[in-house]
């Protein structure tokens, strides 16, 4: 069906033609460079992709393309606290840093494919990311030490990310905080790379052919979505039934699904001049740490126990690291 399909878009690129030229010509260009690869796009999908991983990818398609965009964007149920977009944007989200780290491994090798993606995901969502990471290592435990290296190393992306929000809100907080998440930082790093270094679980992994497993579960994502939607839930239903407590509570449990809010709403609060730059640095680092001890819950729930043991020691270093820094600076 190629030379039909390419007869085809030719003649409705020439209609598009009359009134988007330049559209029509990148997309003219975008065809041709198609039809120009067709051998090389063919013998990937027969010799290169598996049946699995074409599934895969059609699957992770309908989601990002059909029900993300068709969920409605409002939100509703008790106490509305529910997007449903958004839950579906973190459905796709797991499903993303998932694939991110099938595909670094199939690239790079455990050892080094899965640090690498763990960091990268790290800045679409870490708490996403030690889930993810959680149930690979669920369905295949020779890959620990890599899995554990990506899932530590995601936390330092919440660091940066959350210095580069609270530095376009307000730079003399984000001085306040250099040390603190700097330490923190430095901590994950140092915790990460250790089991980088590790070889036998690694090795053994790698050594077991292109049994790596699949991209995505998308019913583990599913999981993931839903246990966050929980915790925004209470969160809602506490704010309704007792009110503002304290910019501390309400820091604990916005930091319990997302530790950058916490920032950018404490950030936001000093520009407006409501704050001082010392009342707006605790409630940041409670937002940190409630939002480290979800990564804990997560890292139980999707790993076990034997993930989460090693998970848990570098996030309470990484913490503890975090809380020194303020207390020094």
């Amino acid at each position: 069906m190629t030379t039909e399909f390419a007869l085809l878009l030719t003649c409705l690129l020439g209609g598009l033609a009359i009134r988007e030229s330049m559209l029509a010509a990148a997309v003219g260009v975008v065809l041709a460079l198609l039809l120009a690869a067709k051998d090389r796009l063919h013998h990937f999908v027969r010799s290169v992709l598996t049946a699995q991983e074409l599934k895969d990818i059609i699957l992770f398609s309908a989601m990002a393309l059909i029900v993300l965009p068709l969920a409605p964007d409002r939100f509703m149920g008790p106490f509305d606290a529910i997007n449903p977009r958004a839950v579906a944007r973190l459905i796709v989200a797991v499903m993303a840093i998932s694939a991110l780290g099938y595909l670094a491994m199939r690239a790079l090798g455990a050892r080094y494919g899965l640090p690498l993606a763990g960091f990268a995901a790290g800045f679409v969502s870490s708490t996403a990311t030690i889930y993810a990471m959680g149930e690979r290592v669920s369905r295949q435990p020779a890959m620990m030490s890599g899995a554990v290296a990506g899932a530590v190393l995601s936390s330092i992306a919440t660091i940066i990310q959350m210095m580069v929000v609270i530095g376009l809100i307000q730079t003399s907080l984000l001085t306040a905080l250099v040390w603190p998440l700097s330490l923190g930082g430095l901590a994950a790093s140092l915790y990460g790379l250790l089991f980088v270094w590790q070889k036998d679980a690694v090795s053994t992994a790698e050594n077991a052919g292109d049994d790596i497993g699949r991209a995505f579960n998308l019913k583990s994502a599913a999981v993931f979505a839903g246990l966050v939607s929980l915790i925004l839930l209470l969160s809602a239903a506490l704010n309704a039934y007792l009110g503002a407590r304290g910019m501390w509570l309400g820091a604990a449990l916005t930091g319990l699904a997302d530790a950058h809010a916490t920032a950018a709403s404490a950030a936001s609060l000093l520009a407006d001049n409501k704050i001082s730059s010392a009342q707006a640095v605790g409630p940041i680092l409670i937002g940190l740490s409630s939002n480290t001890l979800m990564k804990a819950i997560v890292a139980f729930k999707s790993g076990g126990v034997q993930y989460a043991k090693r998970i848990v020691p570098g996030l309470v270093l990484m913490i503890l690291a975090v809380w020194v820094g303020a207390w020094l600076g």
